[in-house]
């Protein structure tokens, strides 16, 4: 990535960026949602994997804000304003396995195996 995109995508360095850091973070603590909620297991098997190898309380807590958000976007409410003060969009719990399963995945077809998701058992 060239170091102009870069300095675009940074928050910290770009007004555009940072406004909507804001208004994303704005969005997502309205219905208690981190970023990572947001990625879909259904769309990317390597979500779906890096999701299997969380520990079960990060699953069910990341299920029961999805759940949430769905009820309150059902109802047309927001969480009350105290508790949308607490939320913590950008606090990541998906990244550090999904670039390991990622990398696992690069390796693997640097060596010519098959890719995880299409192995069978002869």
């Amino acid at each position: 990535m060239s170091s102009l995109l870069q300095s675009l995508l940074d928050p910290k360095k770009s007004w555009l960026a940072s406004l909507h850091m804001k208004t994303l973070t704005n969005r997502l603590s309205k219905y208690g949602l981190r970023y990572d909620d947001l990625y879909d297991p259904y769309y990317d098997l390597d979500i779906k994997e890096a999701l299997n190898r969380l520990p079960r309380e990060i699953v069910d807590a990341r299920n029961q804000r999805l759940k949430r958000a769905i009820d309150l976007s059902m109802k047309h409410e927001y969480l009350p304003q105290d508790l949308q003060k607490m939320q913590t969009p950008f606090r990541s719990y998906l990244q550090d396995m999904l670039a390991l399963v990622k990398k696992e995945n690069a390796e693997r077809e640097a060596l010519g195996a098959l890719p995880l998701y299409q192995r069978t058992i002869p």
